[in-house]
């Protein structure tokens, strides 16, 4: 679970990093399976307006794999539900791949702004940023708004080339809030409120920027209403030993059939206009 500083620091700020919460073996695992054919099949590329893409790959299922190994660690999500207060699931889980050189940027956002089109009544939902590469100032690393979740929701649209939040809106947030680069090790996790406002910058470096993101919702914020995400399903959590040594004895395939049956097609993914994004 949280610390009561790790706790103090969500609750004022939006966010705090755990240093190591996964060791480099661990990681090394992830990034073979992150490299796989099978997976790397279901990826798509988002523009940024500006010509540069990041590809992407994203699923709800949480499937017996590498990937749901983490999703179902109790590292995560006994340290999510005492931040929310209660019972989490397994929103979605997200692959970002920033590329050297060509990986593009995304626009100032907080994530209940897309999730409260979802049916979800309440911004009560959280991500875990893990970092698979360095994640540095120069890759593209994220970006946050110290306290930015006090604002509550903004209105998010279609500004320019890219969906996110109002930029008058964050210009303004902008003079009153501290901007911190949350640079991150391999295996570092960057634990956030779903209303925080972040971004990130091009990867214009010769240092790729893959980050595995687990989101998770509470049990009584179920969505009203049918999405591209799930409802609620109890997650089977890793306790103790299991939860640190699953990951080390992994020997299966890179993706379950569950993992695979639940990638998103690019067609269905709304938080993304339909210009910024084509099939690999």
């Amino acid at each position: 679970m949280a610390s009561a500083e790790e706790q103090s620091a969500y609750l004022r700020d939006g966010f705090f990093i755990r240093r190591r919460m996964f060791d480099a073996e661990e990681i090394a695992v992830l990034r073979a399976c992150a490299n796989s054919d099978e997976l790397q099949r279901g990826a798509y590329e988002l523009d940024d307006g500006e010509g540069l893409r990041t590809r992407m790959v994203l699923w709800n299922r949480v499937g017996q794999d590498a990937f749901g190994l983490v999703a179902r660690s109790s590292r995560i999500v006994r340290t999510v539900e005492s931040l929310l207060g209660g019972e989490v699931y397994h929103y979605h889980s997200k692959l970002i791949m920033k590329q050297p050189w060509t990986g593009g940027s995304f626009a100032w956002h907080q994530d209940y702004g897309y999730w409260y089109l979802n049916g979800c009544l309440f911004p009560e939902m959280a991500s875990v940023f893990i970092a698979i590469d360095p994640n540095t100032k120069e890759n593209g690393c994220l970006q946050v708004l110290r306290g930015s979740h006090k604002m509550g929701r903004v209105d998010h649209g279609e500004y320019g080339d890219q969906k996110g939040a109002d930029p008058e809106r964050v210009e303004e947030a902008k003079k009153q809030l501290q901007l911190v680069h949350c640079e991150l090790e391999p295996g570092d996790a960057l634990i956030f409120d779903c209303n925080l406002l972040h971004r990130s910058n091009q990867n214009l470096s010769p240092n790729p920027r893959w980050s595995l993101i687990c989101c998770y919702n509470t049990k009584h914020n179920n969505p009203y209403k049918k999405s591209h995400h799930p409802f609620y399903e109890p997650l089977d959590v890793l306790e103790g030993d299991e939860d640190r040594t699953a990951l080390k004895l992994f020997r299966s395939q890179p993706l379950s059939k569950a993992t695979v049956h639940s990638l998103l097609n690019v067609a269905d993914d709304k938080t993304v206009g339909a210009t910024q994004v084509r099939n690999q």
